[in-house]
């Protein structure tokens, strides 16, 4: 009964709490050059396209912010592998991205590297053709985003990276060399 009472207690005195865990929002809009490759190839393929992304940035401290993302991948096979060889392997995405990542940055002004991981969901068509897996998939499958930059600038407000979306279901990634802007949202 005591445990009871002190839970009841903790519940309704939470509301009370004026903490604020998130110390500024902002908007952060990438775009870039995509590519999509596949787990497993006999020749070296990787298929391009065009990668675009929105997110909500969440910082919780100078050094760790909370992000989540909207955004959208297309590539296409040329029929080439990367030694500019003909192949019939490929691995084609055409995906709208939506899930959440966390950030950690080294806080520092000018040049902040970063590295972020988190949980997604990609919907879209996935096609993966190689020699070890013939998958040809339509819905919604879920990713695991990595990525890893360079925040520049004054302000850390424009950001190089490479950004991987793991997509273990169809046995390919996606991934992008994306440039970014991120500016504030006003209260």
């Amino acid at each position: 009964m005591r445990k009871i009472l002190i839970l009841t207690l903790i519940i309704l005195t939470s509301n009370l709490i004026k903490a604020q865990f998130i110390k500024e929002k902002l908007i952060n809009v990438q775009i870039g050059y995509g590519l999509s490759a596949p787990y497993n190839s006999i020749s070296n393929i990787a298929d391009d396209g065009f990668f675009a992304q929105g997110e909500l940035v969440l910082k919780a401290t100078s050094w760790v912010e909370f992000r989540p993302y909207a955004g959208f991948i297309l590539t296409n096979s040329n029929g080439k592998d990367l030694n500019n060889n003909p192949t019939d392997e490929k691995a084609e995405s055409k995906a709208f991205l939506l899930g959440g990542k966390a950030r950690v940055r080294a806080p520092i002004p000018w040049v902040a590297p970063y590295a972020e991981i988190g949980i997604g969901t990609s919907i879209g068509k996935f096609e993966t053709e190689t020699a070890f897996d013939s998958i040809d998939k339509s819905g919604i499958i879920y990713h695991i985003p990595f990525s890893i930059g360079l925040e520049l600038g004054k302000n850390n407000s424009v950001d190089l990276g490479f950004a991987y979306y793991f997509q273990p279901s169809v046995e390919q990634f996606a991934g992008a060399f994306t440039v970014g802007i991120t500016f504030p949202l006003n209260n």
